[in-house]
């Protein structure tokens, strides 16, 4: 019989030698999630468990420094950053290179033993922490930035640079990495990459399958895949760097990434408005897009629940008072007297033609910051309540609202709160339900009604997020049945012993 996470735990207590600082007892830990594999009834899948020699293996490889194995320390790479999911991996890695990302996948691969790649750890879905005692590795040593082109434009970097010090870095030559997110302060490159991150400005400059020229990665067996091209057009034999971009550590480690970089923006607006209906703001958007134009660079939407959300949990306010609906519309370029005059130009019509109610535009840095501010901080609310269900989903823009007041009513009583906001030029929609604890009755209630709706909608289960470890076992709803044997087929290919982050994506 396989032993349990706690015996896992214990097991590996008792296995490691000095060097591995194992000093405090288990039971000292207080961690608030249960384990994952306890709260959703997991198997563990039949891989190796840590033994005394795989630990001197990777300390004569790494050296004591870059393991952890503290039950103190390991807290914050077992535990989601929702702090809703909790694994019991005894053991974190942190390489700087890929050649040792590479011994000690290959290592891994031959002892059975299965490893949790880590970024940031900022995943909603459970993509980056381990279900059992699955090995941790860590990038965040690798945060090396290789290369800036300033005139191509193009950024090498390793996989552990932290995005906003990436953003900082090529700012510094006049360029923007294309995706900027409320994550950014601790989120990593290749996590990004991995989940192929969309954020607030897909809408002018896309998701990462457009920005990535090339990445290099590696394989559960240590085999170095290089395909680290800095070329926009090169069609040489197949794109095998798509594979890896939105496959969340499951067919390989990204250690290493080309992002072309967008010519950083001189000249900035941003207009916070409120409307009366979700009908009028979609006439808004559709107005920006054809006044704004090439200068429009994000537009984002939310509830007055939302505004009412963040007011209760941050003591934010409405910079304009209350409405039904608020809309949040950058402009980005480089004349700031045209930018200037087409954004109040489409304010007079928007105001005019009874689309928008009332409204503010920011061109100081300082104001413009304020305003995004009020949309940004919306997650920092999320760890202040009872309990929070998120879901991630797109659908068509015309649906785009309908699904929370569906939820409203869905939900009755069992909710405190049902509130969306999210992305509205790429029709990602961010719902929340509050409620004052985890419920099982209550998630079952939810799901799989809210994905079946979403796919009745015509929308998409996972908009930005992936599916981690909580959308896993609704991937049959995403996909048809092929589709989903197909995506196996190339698991197993790259992966045949399954070692590479289990327990996610595939149900």
């Amino acid at each position: 019989m396989l032993p349990s996470c706690r015996e896992s735990i214990k097991t590996a207590v008792l296995l490691v030698p000095k060097f591995a600082r194992f000093d405090r007892c288990v039971h000292t830990v207080r961690l608030k999630p249960n384990y994952t594999s306890v709260n959703y009834n997991v198997s563990r899948g039949g891989f190796a468990h840590l033994q005394k020699q795989h630990l001197y293996f990777f300390r004569d490889l790494l050296g004591e420094h870059r393991m952890i194995s503290d039950t103190i320390e390991l807290e914050k790479y077992n535990v989601d950053w929702f702090n809703n999911l909790r694994g019991c991996s005894s053991l974190v890695l942190k390489p700087k290179t890929t050649q040792e990302v590479s011994q000690i996948l290959s290592f891994c691969n031959q002892e059975n033993l299965a490893v949790s790649p880590q970024a940031g750890n900022t995943s909603v879905v459970g993509g980056s922490v381990p279900v059992f005692d699955e090995i941790i590795l860590s990038t965040e040593l690798m945060n090396k930035i290789i290369s800036i082109d300033d005139t191509s434009g193009v950024v090498v970097c390793q996989a552990g640079c932290v995005l906003e010090n990436l953003d900082t870095a090529v700012a510094e030559k006049g360029l923007m990495v294309p995706l900027d997110l409320g994550a950014k302060g601790s989120c990593q490159i290749g996590g990004n990459v991995s989940t192929n991150a969309g954020g607030l400005r897909l809408f002018r400059y896309g998701n990462m399958h457009g920005n990535v020229l090339g990445l290099e990665a590696v394989t559960a067996d240590g085999n170095i895949i290089e395909c680290l091209g800095t070329l926009k057009k090169d069609n040489t034999g197949y794109h095998l760097k798509h594979l890896f971009i939105g496959s969340e550590g499951t067919l390989g480690i990204i250690t290493k990434v080309a992002i072309q970089c967008t010519t950083r923006p001189t000249c900035q607006n941003v207009a916070f408005l409120g409307a009366q209906n979700f009908r009028k703001v979609l006439k808004t958007f559709k107005l920006a897009k054809q006044d704004l134009g090439e200068i429009l660079s994000a537009i984002e939407v939310m509830d007055s629940a939302t505004m009412e959300f963040i007011g209760e949990k941050l003591n934010i306010n409405s910079p304009i008072g209350d409405y039904p609906f608020y809309l949040l519309l950058e402009t980005s370029g480089s004349n700031t007297n045209h930018d200037s005059e087409k954004i109040f130009k489409f304010l007079e019509i928007a105001l005019n033609s009874h689309f928008i109610l009332n409204g503010t535009v920011a061109v100081e840095h300082a104001k413009i910051n304020a305003l995004w501010s009020v949309r940004e901080r919306i997650p920092e609310g999320f760890n202040l309540c009872g309990h929070l269900f998120c879901y991630d989903v797109s659908l068509p823009v015309e649906n785009y609202f309908i699904l929370v007041d569906e939820m409203k009513i869905h939900m009755g009583s069992l909710a405190d709160r049902v509130f969306g906001f999210g992305h509205l030029g790429d029709g990602n929609l961010h719902l929340q339900i509050e409620t004052k604890e985890f419920s099982q009755q209550i998630k079952d209630h939810l799901e799989p009604y809210i994905f079946k709706r979403t796919a009745q909608f015509g929308g998409s289960i996972s908009a930005e997020h992936g599916m981690g470890f909580l959308k896993a076992k609704y991937l049959n709803l995403a996909r048809p049945p092929s589709t989903v044997n197909f995506m196996k087929d190339i698991k197993q290919m790259f992966d045949p012993k399954g070692i590479l982050n289990p327990y996610k994506v595939f149900p």
